[in-house]
């Protein structure tokens, strides 16, 4: 059976994608330089709704997973290695701050905020409501992108160390319910593994994590042109988009870690 390859829709694809993926960095740029618009009272209120949505609104999702996440792994690690807190705090440092926090959390946040975002501004676009903010001298990027990207930003941030905390912290609990084991004796196994370096590196990750999302979803979001059936395929590209960029640059800034 003989297969063919089309070489120009792979290329037309590939150029697509660079393109894109440059547009989404110099959109981060843009952004990092205008964040003084949040001083503004109308622009601070678009940020504070998009905290209570992408923040508060997902702790009880990302308590959840992380709590059967820290579960998971504690009693894996017992199964191999038996009852030794040293090596249960050491994994739960390695997986839990280093990977599965940041990574875990923008997945949350990228399939809750990432579709919302796009959809909503793709509905502004369709109905000219973009158009209308630049007729009354607006600027959509201060208005409309500036404090989706840093409040999204913010609430990877904190939702990584909440999830970190839930993961840890409620995992080691009900593990030591379960079999009587100290709990403190765990709890000090994790912070003796713990260090500055691990802290610095999931707080890099989140951050960078959190601007690919909100800005992949905004530019998705604002490439609607006239009708509201594009909408639906602008919400898909931007999560397949803000999931591929995470996974991309977990795996570059982890490789640079140990380097």
């Amino acid at each position: 059976m003989v297969m063919f390859v089309d070489v120009e829709r792979l290329g037309r694809h590939a150029l697509n994608t660079l393109f894109n993926t440059r547009e989404i960095f110099r959109l981060v740029a843009d952004v990092a330089g205008n964040v003084p618009a949040l001083l503004n009272v109308s622009v601070r209120k678009v940020f504070l709704k998009q905290i209570y949505f992408t923040g508060i609104q997902a702790l009880m999702p990302v308590s959840i997973i992380g709590v059967l996440i820290g579960i998971v792994i504690i009693t894996q690690v017992t199964s191999i290695a038996g009852l030794n807190p040293q090596l249960i705090g050491k994994v739960l440092v390695w997986t839990v701050v280093r990977e599965l926090g940041p990574l875990l959390a923008a997945i949350i946040i990228a399939a809750r905020s990432s579709t919302a975002v796009a959809a909503e501004l793709g509905t502004m676009k369709a109905n000219k409501e973009v158009d209308s903010l630049r007729i009354m001298g607006i600027e959509p990027l201060k208005y409309l992108i500036v404090p989706r990207v840093v409040g999204t930003a913010l609430c990877v941030v904190v939702l990584t160390f909440y999830f970190q905390a839930m993961a840890i912290g409620g995992g080691l609990l009900i593990f030591s319910a379960i079999t009587n084991v100290s709990f403190l004796a765990q709890l000090q196994g994790v912070f003796s593994a713990l260090g500055i370096f691990d802290i610095l590196i999931s707080v890099l990750k989140s951050i960078v994590f959190g601007a690919i999302i909100a800005t992949s979803s905004c530019f998705n979001g604002l490439r609607v042109k006239s009708s509201i059936t594009e909408i639906p395929q602008v919400t898909s590209a931007a999560v397949i988009q803000s999931l591929s960029l995470v996974f991309v640059f977990d795996g570059v800034i982890t490789l640079a870690s140990y380097i």
